[in-house]
Protein backbone atom coordinates (compact mmCIF):
# COMPACT_ATOMS: atom_id res chain seq x y z
CA UNK A 1 0.00 0.00 0.00
CA UNK A 2 2.86 2.44 0.20
CA UNK A 3 3.40 1.84 -3.31
CA UNK A 4 0.73 3.98 -4.36
CA UNK A 5 1.67 7.43 -2.95
CA UNK A 6 4.65 6.63 -4.44
CA UNK A 7 3.23 5.90 -8.16
CA UNK A 8 1.06 8.70 -7.53
CA UNK A 9 3.81 10.68 -7.14
CA UNK A 10 5.72 9.76 -9.97
CA UNK A 11 2.92 9.98 -12.32
CA UNK A 12 1.66 13.35 -11.40
CA UNK A 13 4.30 15.04 -13.24
CA UNK A 14 3.77 13.30 -16.39
CA UNK A 15 -0.08 13.90 -16.33
CA UNK A 16 0.52 18.08 -15.77
CA UNK A 17 2.85 17.84 -18.81
CA UNK A 18 0.59 16.00 -20.81
CA UNK A 19 -2.10 18.91 -19.79
CA UNK A 20 0.48 21.61 -20.66
CA UNK A 21 1.50 19.98 -24.16
CA UNK A 22 -1.90 19.43 -25.06
CA UNK A 23 -3.68 22.65 -24.15
CA UNK A 24 -0.54 24.49 -25.67
CA UNK A 25 -0.79 22.77 -28.85
CA UNK A 26 -4.91 22.48 -29.19
CA UNK A 27 -5.57 26.03 -28.86
CA UNK A 28 -2.74 27.09 -31.98
CA UNK A 29 -3.71 23.97 -33.63
CA UNK A 30 -7.87 25.02 -34.11
CA UNK A 31 -6.99 28.38 -34.66
CA UNK A 32 -4.40 27.50 -37.32
CA UNK A 33 -6.88 25.00 -39.06
CA UNK A 34 -9.85 27.39 -39.37
CA UNK A 35 -7.56 30.13 -40.78
CA UNK A 36 -5.90 28.17 -43.41
CA UNK A 37 -9.34 26.86 -44.16
CA UNK A 38 -10.52 30.23 -44.06
CA UNK A 39 -8.02 31.52 -47.16
CA UNK A 40 -8.49 28.69 -48.93
CA UNK A 41 -12.12 29.23 -49.03
CA UNK A 42 -11.78 33.06 -49.98
CA UNK A 43 -8.95 31.44 -53.43
CA UNK A 44 -12.13 29.07 -54.05
CA UNK A 45 -14.70 32.12 -54.37
CA UNK A 46 -11.84 34.21 -56.41
CA UNK A 47 -11.27 31.38 -58.89
CA UNK A 48 -15.18 30.86 -59.35
CA UNK A 49 -16.61 34.53 -58.39
CA UNK A 50 -17.55 34.81 -62.42
CA UNK A 51 -19.65 31.44 -61.52
CA UNK A 52 -21.40 32.98 -58.75
CA UNK A 53 -21.97 36.87 -58.90
CA UNK A 54 -24.81 38.35 -61.20
CA UNK A 55 -26.81 34.94 -60.75
CA UNK A 56 -28.69 36.08 -57.75
CA UNK A 57 -28.31 32.85 -55.89
CA UNK A 58 -30.14 32.40 -52.70
CA UNK A 59 -27.53 32.28 -49.79
CA UNK A 60 -27.94 28.97 -48.38
CA UNK A 61 -26.83 27.94 -51.71
CA UNK A 62 -23.39 29.77 -51.38
CA UNK A 63 -23.10 28.69 -48.12
CA UNK A 64 -23.70 25.00 -49.07
CA UNK A 65 -21.43 25.17 -51.82
CA UNK A 66 -18.33 26.62 -49.33
CA UNK A 67 -19.19 23.82 -47.05
CA UNK A 68 -18.45 21.35 -49.83
CA UNK A 69 -15.48 23.07 -50.85
CA UNK A 70 -14.45 23.09 -47.44
CA UNK A 71 -14.64 19.58 -47.10
CA UNK A 72 -12.50 18.74 -50.38
CA UNK A 73 -9.71 21.57 -48.84
CA UNK A 74 -9.34 19.77 -45.49
CA UNK A 75 -6.33 17.98 -47.43
CA UNK A 76 -4.49 20.79 -47.51
CA UNK A 77 -5.52 23.08 -44.33
CA UNK A 78 -5.54 20.09 -41.61
CA UNK A 79 -1.36 19.19 -42.65
CA UNK A 80 -0.26 22.82 -43.06
CA UNK A 81 -2.50 23.58 -39.68
CA UNK A 82 -0.59 20.36 -37.69
CA UNK A 83 2.90 21.21 -39.34
CA UNK A 84 2.34 25.54 -37.75
CA UNK A 85 1.13 24.72 -34.52
CA UNK A 86 4.14 22.25 -33.62
CA UNK A 87 6.89 24.72 -34.34
CA UNK A 88 4.69 27.29 -32.55
CA UNK A 89 4.05 24.70 -29.49
CA UNK A 90 7.49 23.60 -29.25
CA UNK A 91 9.19 26.71 -30.39
CA UNK A 92 6.83 28.73 -27.44
CA UNK A 93 7.78 25.62 -24.75
CA UNK A 94 11.87 26.13 -26.13
CA UNK A 95 11.86 29.93 -25.75
CA UNK A 96 10.28 30.13 -22.19
CA UNK A 97 12.53 27.57 -20.80
CA UNK A 98 10.44 24.94 -20.43
CA UNK A 99 11.85 22.60 -22.52
CA UNK A 100 15.01 23.01 -20.37
CA UNK A 101 13.03 22.75 -17.52
CA UNK A 102 11.48 18.99 -18.84
CA UNK A 103 14.76 17.47 -19.81
CA UNK A 104 16.43 18.73 -17.14
CA UNK A 105 13.82 16.61 -14.97
CA UNK A 106 14.89 13.68 -16.74
CA UNK A 107 12.32 13.15 -19.49
CA UNK A 108 13.65 13.01 -23.27
CA UNK A 109 12.37 14.80 -26.20
CA UNK A 110 11.03 11.65 -27.55
CA UNK A 111 8.95 11.23 -24.42
CA UNK A 112 8.10 14.57 -23.93
CA UNK A 113 6.70 14.76 -27.28
CA UNK A 114 4.72 11.19 -26.85
CA UNK A 115 1.04 12.93 -25.91
CA UNK A 116 1.15 15.05 -28.58
CA UNK A 117 2.06 12.19 -31.16
CA UNK A 118 -0.29 10.06 -29.75
CA UNK A 119 -2.75 12.73 -30.86
CA UNK A 120 -1.33 13.22 -33.83
CA UNK A 121 -1.94 9.44 -34.85
CA UNK A 122 -6.17 9.56 -33.13
CA UNK A 123 -5.98 12.70 -35.56
CA UNK A 124 -4.41 10.94 -39.09
CA UNK A 125 -7.35 8.02 -37.98
CA UNK A 126 -9.71 10.61 -38.42
CA UNK A 127 -8.72 12.08 -41.63
CA UNK A 128 -8.71 8.56 -42.72
CA UNK A 129 -11.91 7.82 -41.99
CA UNK A 130 -13.01 11.66 -43.53
CA UNK A 131 -11.40 10.57 -46.29
CA UNK A 132 -12.69 7.52 -47.37
CA UNK A 133 -16.35 8.35 -46.21
CA UNK A 134 -17.17 12.13 -46.32
CA UNK A 135 -14.41 12.73 -48.89
CA UNK A 136 -16.55 10.90 -51.28
CA UNK A 137 -19.75 12.68 -50.67
CA UNK A 138 -18.63 15.69 -50.24
CA UNK A 139 -17.11 15.56 -53.64
CA UNK A 140 -20.02 14.01 -55.25
CA UNK A 141 -22.13 17.09 -53.43
CA UNK A 142 -19.64 20.08 -54.76
CA UNK A 143 -19.15 18.39 -58.13
CA UNK A 144 -23.58 18.43 -58.41
CA UNK A 145 -23.98 21.73 -57.04
CA UNK A 146 -20.95 23.38 -58.95
CA UNK A 147 -22.10 21.97 -62.26
CA UNK A 148 -25.86 23.67 -61.27
CA UNK A 149 -24.27 26.39 -60.30
CA UNK A 150 -22.41 27.10 -63.28
CA UNK A 151 -25.31 26.33 -65.59
CA UNK A 152 -27.73 28.58 -63.87
CA UNK A 153 -28.44 32.28 -66.03
CA UNK A 154 -27.52 35.12 -64.40
CA UNK A 155 -30.35 37.14 -63.28
CA UNK A 156 -32.60 39.42 -65.09
CA UNK A 157 -30.17 42.51 -65.33
CA UNK A 158 -31.18 45.29 -68.36
CA UNK A 159 -28.25 47.51 -69.04
CA UNK A 160 -28.87 50.63 -71.35
CA UNK A 161 -28.51 49.77 -74.96
CA UNK A 162 -27.14 45.90 -74.56
CA UNK A 163 -28.95 42.54 -75.57
CA UNK A 164 -30.34 40.70 -72.07
CA UNK A 165 -30.18 36.65 -73.30
CA UNK A 166 -31.19 35.26 -69.95
CA UNK A 167 -34.89 34.32 -70.51
CA UNK A 168 -34.87 31.16 -72.89
CA UNK A 169 -36.30 32.05 -76.44
CA UNK A 170 -36.22 36.03 -75.57
CA UNK A 171 -33.91 38.91 -76.73
CA UNK A 172 -34.41 42.17 -74.69
CA UNK A 173 -32.60 45.85 -75.29
CA UNK A 174 -33.65 49.09 -73.83
CA UNK A 175 -31.50 52.19 -75.02
CA UNK A 176 -32.31 53.77 -71.22
CA UNK A 177 -33.66 51.82 -68.24
CA UNK A 178 -34.49 53.32 -64.94
CA UNK A 179 -33.38 50.87 -62.28
CA UNK A 180 -35.25 52.14 -59.35
CA UNK A 181 -38.42 52.92 -60.83
CA UNK A 182 -38.49 50.21 -63.92
CA UNK A 183 -38.98 52.99 -66.92
CA UNK A 184 -37.83 51.80 -70.19
CA UNK A 185 -37.31 53.89 -73.38
CA UNK A 186 -36.84 52.47 -77.34
CA UNK A 187 -37.66 49.45 -76.07
CA UNK A 188 -36.93 46.13 -78.60
CA UNK A 189 -38.15 42.26 -77.62
CA UNK A 190 -37.56 39.79 -80.19
CA UNK A 191 -39.01 36.21 -79.23
CA UNK A 192 -37.08 33.42 -81.09
CA UNK A 193 -40.32 31.39 -82.35
CA UNK A 194 -42.54 33.28 -80.93
CA UNK A 195 -45.65 32.72 -83.67
CA UNK A 196 -47.83 30.52 -83.79
CA UNK A 197 -46.60 28.20 -86.14
CA UNK A 198 -42.73 28.49 -84.90
CA UNK A 199 -41.63 31.72 -86.63
CA UNK A 200 -40.14 34.88 -84.73
CA UNK A 201 -42.05 37.79 -83.12
CA UNK A 202 -40.29 41.28 -82.98
CA UNK A 203 -41.86 44.19 -80.40
CA UNK A 204 -40.76 47.50 -80.87
CA UNK A 205 -42.14 50.06 -78.50
CA UNK A 206 -41.32 53.86 -77.71
CA UNK A 207 -41.66 53.34 -73.96
CA UNK A 208 -42.54 51.38 -71.33
CA UNK A 209 -42.37 49.71 -67.65
CA UNK A 210 -40.73 46.88 -66.33
CA UNK A 211 -41.82 45.06 -62.91
CA UNK A 212 -42.15 41.35 -62.28
CA UNK A 213 -45.27 39.78 -60.83
CA UNK A 214 -45.38 39.25 -56.45
CA UNK A 215 -44.66 35.41 -57.00
CA UNK A 216 -41.28 36.53 -59.29
CA UNK A 217 -42.99 34.06 -61.83
CA UNK A 218 -43.59 36.29 -64.63
CA UNK A 219 -41.78 39.31 -66.16
CA UNK A 220 -44.61 41.85 -66.57
CA UNK A 221 -44.07 44.47 -69.57
CA UNK A 222 -46.12 47.24 -70.01
CA UNK A 223 -45.41 48.76 -73.62
CA UNK A 224 -46.74 52.16 -75.29
CA UNK A 225 -46.36 53.58 -79.02
CA UNK A 226 -45.14 50.67 -80.67
CA UNK A 227 -45.70 47.85 -83.03
CA UNK A 228 -45.46 44.12 -83.50
CA UNK A 229 -44.32 42.16 -86.39
CA UNK A 230 -44.78 38.13 -86.54
CA UNK A 231 -42.99 35.60 -89.55
CA UNK A 232 -45.55 33.10 -90.71
CA UNK A 233 -44.47 30.03 -91.99
CA UNK A 234 -45.99 28.08 -94.39
CA UNK A 235 -45.71 24.01 -93.79
CA UNK A 236 -46.13 22.30 -96.73
CA UNK A 237 -45.37 24.76 -99.20
CA UNK A 238 -42.10 24.34 -101.48
CA UNK A 239 -39.86 26.45 -101.07
CA UNK A 240 -40.03 28.21 -104.79
CA UNK A 241 -44.13 28.69 -104.24
CA UNK A 242 -43.52 30.66 -100.81
CA UNK A 243 -44.54 33.95 -100.00
CA UNK A 244 -43.36 35.03 -96.49
CA UNK A 245 -46.22 36.35 -94.79
CA UNK A 246 -45.77 38.20 -92.31
CA UNK A 247 -48.57 39.82 -89.66
CA UNK A 248 -47.75 43.65 -88.33
CA UNK A 249 -49.50 45.26 -85.42
CA UNK A 250 -49.73 48.59 -84.06
CA UNK A 251 -50.60 49.66 -80.65
CA UNK A 252 -50.73 52.19 -78.40
CA UNK A 253 -50.84 50.14 -75.26
CA UNK A 254 -49.83 46.33 -74.46
CA UNK A 255 -48.99 44.40 -71.83
CA UNK A 256 -46.64 41.62 -72.12
CA UNK A 257 -46.24 38.54 -69.62
CA UNK A 258 -42.80 36.50 -69.81
CA UNK A 259 -42.24 33.58 -68.53
CA UNK A 260 -38.91 33.44 -65.94
CA UNK A 261 -38.68 30.03 -64.94
CA UNK A 262 -35.66 29.42 -67.20
CA UNK A 263 -34.10 31.75 -64.40
CA UNK A 264 -34.85 29.33 -61.09
CA UNK A 265 -32.08 27.55 -59.92
CA UNK A 266 -32.20 23.81 -60.65
CA UNK A 267 -30.10 21.25 -58.72
CA UNK A 268 -28.43 18.81 -61.53
CA UNK A 269 -29.09 15.10 -60.85
CA UNK A 270 -26.21 13.46 -58.73
CA UNK A 271 -26.26 10.26 -60.20
CA UNK A 272 -24.27 11.98 -63.88
CA UNK A 273 -21.28 11.53 -61.26
CA UNK A 274 -21.50 8.88 -58.95
CA UNK A 275 -18.91 6.74 -61.01
CA UNK A 276 -16.65 9.58 -60.72
CA UNK A 277 -12.94 8.12 -59.09
CA UNK A 278 -13.36 10.85 -56.58
CA UNK A 279 -16.37 10.18 -55.41
CA UNK A 280 -15.22 6.53 -54.43
CA UNK A 281 -14.41 5.12 -51.16
CA UNK A 282 -11.26 2.94 -50.91
CA UNK A 283 -13.49 -0.42 -51.13
CA UNK A 284 -14.60 1.08 -54.48
CA UNK A 285 -11.83 1.72 -55.80
CA UNK A 286 -10.16 -1.01 -55.26
CA UNK A 287 -12.76 -3.22 -56.61
CA UNK A 288 -12.45 -0.29 -59.86
CA UNK A 289 -8.57 -1.05 -60.51
CA UNK A 290 -9.28 -4.70 -60.19
CA UNK A 291 -11.89 -4.49 -62.89
CA UNK A 292 -9.83 -2.08 -64.53
CA UNK A 293 -6.60 -4.40 -64.95
CA UNK A 294 -8.74 -7.77 -65.66
CA UNK A 295 -10.09 -5.89 -68.50
CA UNK A 296 -6.53 -5.16 -69.36
CA UNK A 297 -5.73 -8.44 -68.97
CA UNK A 298 -8.15 -9.52 -71.03
CA UNK A 299 -7.39 -6.84 -73.59
CA UNK A 300 -3.85 -8.37 -74.15
CA UNK A 301 -4.73 -11.90 -74.60
CA UNK A 302 -7.08 -10.33 -77.19
CA UNK A 303 -4.45 -8.93 -78.81
CA UNK A 304 -1.69 -11.65 -78.32
CA UNK A 305 -4.47 -14.34 -80.05
CA UNK A 306 -5.10 -11.63 -83.32
CA UNK A 307 -1.70 -11.33 -83.67
CA UNK A 308 -1.68 -15.57 -83.65
CA UNK A 309 -4.39 -15.91 -86.17
CA UNK A 310 -2.93 -13.25 -88.03
CA UNK A 311 0.36 -14.91 -88.95
CA UNK A 312 -0.89 -18.56 -88.94
CA UNK A 313 -3.43 -18.41 -91.75
CA UNK A 314 -2.78 -21.17 -94.35
CA UNK A 315 -1.42 -20.56 -98.03
CA UNK A 316 -2.30 -23.81 -99.53
CA UNK A 317 0.00 -25.42 -97.79
CA UNK A 318 0.22 -27.75 -94.09
CA UNK A 319 2.87 -25.13 -93.28
CA UNK A 320 2.11 -21.54 -92.09
CA UNK A 321 3.02 -18.49 -93.55
CA UNK A 322 5.91 -17.46 -91.63
CA UNK A 323 7.55 -21.00 -91.92
CA UNK A 324 7.76 -20.72 -95.85
CA UNK A 325 9.86 -19.19 -97.59
CA UNK A 326 9.26 -16.56 -99.75
CA UNK A 327 10.31 -18.12 -103.49
CA UNK A 328 9.23 -21.40 -102.08
CA UNK A 329 5.37 -19.36 -101.82
CA UNK A 330 5.91 -17.75 -105.03
CA UNK A 331 6.70 -20.93 -106.98
CA UNK A 332 3.61 -22.22 -105.57
CA UNK A 333 1.06 -20.43 -106.47
CA UNK A 334 2.12 -16.54 -107.49
CA UNK A 335 4.01 -17.61 -110.19
CA UNK A 336 0.90 -19.11 -111.77
CA UNK A 337 -1.36 -15.91 -111.60
CA UNK A 338 -0.76 -13.45 -114.33
CA UNK A 339 0.01 -9.92 -113.74
CA UNK A 340 -3.58 -8.25 -113.06
CA UNK A 341 -4.52 -11.17 -111.18
CA UNK A 342 -0.87 -10.81 -109.03
CA UNK A 343 -1.62 -6.71 -108.70
CA UNK A 344 -4.68 -7.60 -107.20
CA UNK A 345 -3.32 -9.97 -104.66
CA UNK A 346 -1.07 -7.56 -103.62
CA UNK A 347 -3.59 -5.14 -103.06
CA UNK A 348 -5.15 -7.10 -100.80
CA UNK A 349 -2.74 -8.37 -98.94
CA UNK A 350 -2.02 -5.10 -98.27
CA UNK A 351 -5.09 -4.03 -97.00
CA UNK A 352 -5.54 -6.79 -95.09
CA UNK A 353 -1.85 -5.69 -93.40
CA UNK A 354 -2.98 -2.50 -93.23
CA UNK A 355 -6.75 -3.52 -91.26
CA UNK A 356 -4.46 -5.81 -88.81
CA UNK A 357 -2.26 -2.90 -88.09
CA UNK A 358 -5.04 -0.55 -87.69
CA UNK A 359 -6.87 -3.47 -84.89
CA UNK A 360 -3.88 -4.10 -83.20
CA UNK A 361 -3.49 -0.43 -82.66
CA UNK A 362 -6.92 0.12 -81.80
CA UNK A 363 -6.59 -2.39 -78.88
CA UNK A 364 -3.74 -1.05 -77.97
CA UNK A 365 -4.92 2.28 -77.56
CA UNK A 366 -7.92 0.89 -75.36
CA UNK A 367 -5.95 -0.80 -73.09
CA UNK A 368 -3.85 1.97 -72.49
CA UNK A 369 -6.63 4.15 -71.64
CA UNK A 370 -7.61 1.42 -69.55
CA UNK A 371 -3.85 1.99 -68.09
CA UNK A 372 -4.79 5.67 -67.58
CA UNK A 373 -8.05 5.58 -65.85
CA UNK A 374 -6.55 2.38 -63.49
CA UNK A 375 -3.85 5.37 -62.52
CA UNK A 376 -6.39 8.02 -61.87
CA UNK A 377 -8.21 5.42 -59.07
CA UNK A 378 -4.91 4.27 -58.17
CA UNK A 379 -4.02 8.22 -57.42
CA UNK A 380 -7.31 8.46 -55.49
CA UNK A 381 -6.76 5.67 -53.39
CA UNK A 382 -3.18 6.94 -52.55
CA UNK A 383 -4.48 10.30 -51.83
CA UNK A 384 -6.77 8.99 -49.18
CA UNK A 385 -3.97 6.85 -46.83
CA UNK A 386 -1.38 9.97 -47.63
CA UNK A 387 -3.95 12.70 -46.06
CA UNK A 388 -3.00 10.19 -42.88
CA UNK A 389 0.44 10.03 -42.86
CA UNK A 390 1.05 13.82 -44.01
CA UNK A 391 -0.87 14.58 -40.22
CA UNK A 392 1.89 12.64 -38.59
CA UNK A 393 5.10 13.46 -40.62
CA UNK A 394 4.57 16.87 -40.74
CA UNK A 395 4.44 16.69 -36.96
CA UNK A 396 7.56 14.67 -36.78
CA UNK A 397 8.86 17.70 -38.75
CA UNK A 398 7.28 20.34 -37.17
CA UNK A 399 7.81 19.53 -33.79
CA UNK A 400 11.89 19.20 -33.54
CA UNK A 401 12.08 22.17 -36.01
CA UNK A 402 10.32 24.21 -33.01
CA UNK A 403 12.40 22.85 -30.38
CA UNK A 404 15.62 24.02 -32.33
CA UNK A 405 14.42 27.14 -33.80
CA UNK A 406 13.14 27.96 -30.43
CA UNK A 407 10.84 30.76 -31.42
CA UNK A 408 7.23 30.79 -30.97
CA UNK A 409 4.42 33.18 -32.16
CA UNK A 410 3.24 33.93 -35.73
CA UNK A 411 6.38 35.11 -37.38
CA UNK A 412 9.54 32.99 -37.71
CA UNK A 413 7.13 29.42 -37.11
CA UNK A 414 4.69 30.55 -39.44
CA UNK A 415 7.30 31.33 -42.20
CA UNK A 416 8.95 28.07 -42.07
CA UNK A 417 5.76 26.31 -41.97
CA UNK A 418 4.80 27.64 -45.18
CA UNK A 419 7.85 27.02 -46.96
CA UNK A 420 8.26 23.52 -45.85
CA UNK A 421 4.35 23.26 -46.83
CA UNK A 422 4.72 24.15 -49.77
CA UNK A 423 7.71 22.70 -50.58
CA UNK A 424 6.02 19.48 -49.47
CA UNK A 425 3.07 20.14 -51.40
CA UNK A 426 4.88 21.06 -54.69
CA UNK A 427 6.90 17.68 -54.47
CA UNK A 428 3.67 16.08 -53.96
CA UNK A 429 2.05 17.40 -56.82
CA UNK A 430 5.03 16.96 -59.24
CA UNK A 431 4.77 13.37 -58.21
CA UNK A 432 0.99 13.32 -59.21
CA UNK A 433 1.29 14.84 -62.62
CA UNK A 434 5.08 12.34 -63.30
CA UNK A 435 1.80 9.81 -62.55
CA UNK A 436 -0.17 10.99 -64.94
CA UNK A 437 1.57 11.31 -67.53
CA UNK A 438 3.07 7.59 -67.07
CA UNK A 439 6.57 8.28 -65.67
CA UNK A 440 5.89 6.88 -62.60
CA UNK A 441 3.56 3.93 -61.04
CA UNK A 442 0.92 5.62 -58.65
CA UNK A 443 3.05 3.87 -55.38
CA UNK A 444 5.85 6.11 -56.48
CA UNK A 445 4.59 9.24 -57.45
CA UNK A 446 1.90 10.05 -54.86
CA UNK A 447 4.42 9.01 -52.01
CA UNK A 448 7.49 10.73 -53.64
CA UNK A 449 6.92 13.84 -51.53
CA UNK A 450 6.55 11.74 -48.47
CA UNK A 451 9.91 9.80 -48.93
CA UNK A 452 11.98 12.69 -49.42
CA UNK A 453 10.81 14.60 -46.27
CA UNK A 454 11.30 11.49 -44.38
CA UNK A 455 14.77 11.73 -43.93
CA UNK A 456 14.12 15.50 -42.82
CA UNK A 457 11.80 14.04 -40.07
CA UNK A 458 14.61 11.88 -39.08
CA UNK A 459 17.70 14.28 -39.50
CA UNK A 460 15.38 17.35 -37.24
CA UNK A 461 14.36 14.87 -34.47
CA UNK A 462 17.75 13.70 -34.23
CA UNK A 463 19.32 17.24 -33.78
CA UNK A 464 16.71 18.23 -31.54
CA UNK A 465 17.35 15.46 -29.03
CA UNK A 466 20.68 15.86 -29.03
CA UNK A 467 20.27 19.39 -28.91
CA UNK A 468 22.33 20.38 -31.62
CA UNK A 469 21.35 24.11 -32.84
CA UNK A 470 21.93 25.37 -36.64
CA UNK A 471 23.64 28.93 -37.29
CA UNK A 472 21.18 29.91 -39.59
CA UNK A 473 18.02 29.40 -36.55
CA UNK A 474 20.65 31.10 -33.88
CA UNK A 475 20.78 34.02 -36.10
CA UNK A 476 17.60 34.03 -36.76
CA UNK A 477 16.82 34.32 -32.98
CA UNK A 478 19.00 36.73 -32.20
CA UNK A 479 17.67 38.82 -35.05
CA UNK A 480 13.93 38.21 -33.79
Amino acid sequence: MALLPSLNNRYTPLKRTTRLLLRSFLGPFVVTFLVALFFLDMQFLWVYADELIGKGLALHVVLELLLYASARLVNLALPLAILMSSIMTLGAMAEHQELTALKSSGMRLGRIMRPLLITMMLVAGGALVFANYAWPVANLKFRTLLYSVTRKKPTLNLEDGVFYNGIEGYAIRAAQVEKETGALEDVLIHHHGGGREGAGLVITAQRGTMQTSPTGRFLILDLEDGSSHEDRMEPGVRQRDRTFPHLKTEFEAQRIRIDLSSLDFAKADEALFKRAYEMMSLGQLNAAIDSLEDQRTHLASALQDFGQRSMNKPVHSDKPVFALDTAEVRADWLERLGPAADRRVHDAARDMLRNAIQTAQNQADERMSKRTLSDRHAIEWHRKLFLASACVLLFLIGAPLGAIIRKGGLGLPTVLAILLFVLYYVITIMGERMVRSGALTPAWGMWLGTLLMVPAAFVLNLRASREISWRPFSRLRRGG
